[in-house]
């Protein structure tokens, strides 16, 4: 049985939530938090609990400058309604997240004539390991793709109802009070796929100029003669002005206060070193090749990543298709902007999994649909994948013990030799397998301990943050030997360790303060006149002077 044989577009967006809320709520309290963003966001909303402040944000009771407001607000309504523990600090964000991959379905419905692209698209993000795994932390870039996501639906409905467009500034709005700066480069894209699918004209004269000014008019030649007049103008629907006016007031509110408060202190930190710093240099050592992204999609993109060249040859030749333009500016301009940025993360590639799951979802669609001859490549890939895994799993055993990992390898094993055979014999039946595949060894996952395998980079940090926080009186400021201060420890003790070097710990020593060392540290400052207050297996805890 196909399984695009279900024609109802209300069972599918009920499905694929199901799928998803699944995918994102289960064992989502099962570890602990991880640094950096998670112990930052997490002590900002216990400090926002804590001092019914919603307004001006803090840091262990110092202003936190760095960030727009709303996922400190999302978590703090958790705390307010659960407690503060790991499942409610990411709850709504995982559960904003999961509403991403039915909100794709009806993108794909908007943008394709058929619905098995659509199907196939919000099936493929469904089981992107960036999307699972960062969409189930506390971290912005899964809310934001939601935003977007939403944003594009609403962009693409409001061809046919205008008042749809009033979405698209709610959409551009929330990623702006989440992520400042980056609404203007979604939502530049977003303006750029609207010049050219419905201001035609516009779009047109404003390519040739460009093109000619950069000596690429014989590359962006198709392009132009593909160019027709355009229908109804988006710019004059005067909802779309509604919309962002409405969804940028409480962006311009907010900021308005933080500069009346904060003065020149808020635009330096936050618009210039959290902002526009991170597009010119690498903030805190974070920096990488030209070709950084590009890696991260084939390290975790894959299996999907083999489909995403003809996917996007496919975009290409149906360029003159709404789909075909929005996937095409889509994917490489943001591959483009996150390229020249100075700073470069791991998660910040995550708005471009939309136009990727667009694009290997309409390329799946058509291998689907009627007799075709595959690509030997394909079958080639997947049984090498197969035997790959093999080794892998023979990896995590012997570095985690973790059964459930060698289960999950042995499914991917089977997943993925399945679906070589099944391309060898032109079957179309390899889509179910590797989607059903894909989506059980997820489920695997993130029932293991091992889903935020970060936790394993440094020492555990509950165990310090107990010693701490039984024997240090609230608010203290505790110093520490370890390399650097780490925010999800921060949040654990409620109370605030830096880190320090051996010189600052022994002056400080000197003047009463609560030290939390490594053995080695212990031994060599030789310090007299101080109290041992507890040990766990890495760390001492002392108080010096009496304090």
């Amino acid at each position: 049985m196909k399984i695009t044989n279900i024609k109802s577009d209300s069972f599918w967006f009920v499905f694929l939530l199901i799928l998803a809320l699944l995918l994102w709520l289960l064992n989502l309290g099962n570890l602990p938090l991880r640094d950096w963003d998670e112990g930052y966001y997490a002590t900002v909303a216990q400090d926002m609990f804590q001092s019914g402040n919603w307004l001006y944000l803090t840091y262990s009771d110092q202003p936190f400058l760095l960030k727009p407001p709303l996922i400190i607000w999302l978590i703090n309504i958790s705390y307010n309604l659960a407690g503060i523990n790991e499942f409610t600090t990411r709850f709504l964000c995982a559960l904003i997240t999961s509403f991403g991959v039915p909100l794709l379905y009806l993108v794909g419905r908007n943008l394709f004539v058929k619905q098995e692209p659509a199907i196939f698209s919000s099936l493929v993000y469904l089981t992107l390991l960036p999307m699972v795994r960062h969409g189930r932390l506390a971290m912005i870039d899964g809310i934001i793709n939601t935003f977007f996501i939403f944003a594009i639906l609403s962009l693409l409905k409001s061809k046919k109802q205008p008042l749809w467009a009033i979405g698209f500034g709610f959409g551009i709005g929330l990623i702006a009070l989440s992520k400042g700066i980056l609404a203007l480069a979604l939502g530049g894209i977003l303006g750029v796929y609207i010049l050219w699918d419905r201001e035609q004209e516009a779009f047109k004269i404003l390519l040739t100029k460009i093109t000619q000014l950069l000596g690429l008019k014989a590359i962006f030649k198709p392009i132009l003669i593909a160019l027709k007049n355009s229908d109804k103008s988006l710019l004059n629907n005067y909802f779309l002005w509604i919309g962002l006016l409405l969804g940028f007031l409480p962006v311009i509110i907010w900021y308005y206060l933080q500069i009346k408060y904060y003065g020149e202190q808020f635009i330096q930190v936050h618009f210039l070193q959290q902002n526009f710093d991170r597009l010119s240099t690498a903030v805190e050592g974070n920096s990488g090749s030209p070709w950084y992204y590009i890696v991260e999609l084939i390290k975790y993109s894959l299996p999907w990543l083999l489909f995403l060249p003809n996917g996007l040859f496919l975009a290409w030749k149906k360029r003159q298709k709404s789909w075909g333009k929005l996937v095409l500016v889509g994917f490489f301009l943001f591959l483009g902007i996150i390229t020249i940025m100075g700073t470069k993360l791991p998660w910040y590639i995550m708005p471009i999994y939309p136009f990727f799951a667009l694009a290997v979802g309409y390329y799946l669609s058509y291998l689907y649909g009627g007799d075709k001859q595959y690509p030997k490549l394909y079958t080639f890939c997947f049984f090498s994948l197969s035997i790959m895994i093999v080794a892998g799993g023979i990896y995590l055993w012997k570095d985690t013990q973790e059964i459930i990992l060698v289960i999950m390898a042995c499914l991917l094993f089977i997943t993925f030799f399945l679906t070589s055979q099944k391309l060898k014999q032109n079957s179309p039946n390899f889509i179910n397998i590797l989607v059903i595949g894909l989506y059980s060894s997820l489920i695997l996952l993130i029932t293991s301990s091992v889903w935020v395998w970060e936790l394993n980079e440094a020492f555990a940090v509950k165990p310090v943050a107990n010693l701490i926080k039984e024997n240090t009186p609230p608010k203290t400021i505790i110093y520490t030997s370890f390399e650097y201060s780490r925010p999800s420890l921060d949040f654990y003790s409620d109370r605030q360790i830096l880190a320090e070097n051996n010189a600052t710990l022994e002056k400080l020593a000197s003047t009463g303060s609560y030290l939390l060392l490594d053995q080695e540290t212990f031994d060599n400052l030789k310090l007299t006149d101080v109290k041992i207050l507890g040990e766990v297996k890495e760390f001492i805890l002392i108080s010096t002077n009496n304090q």
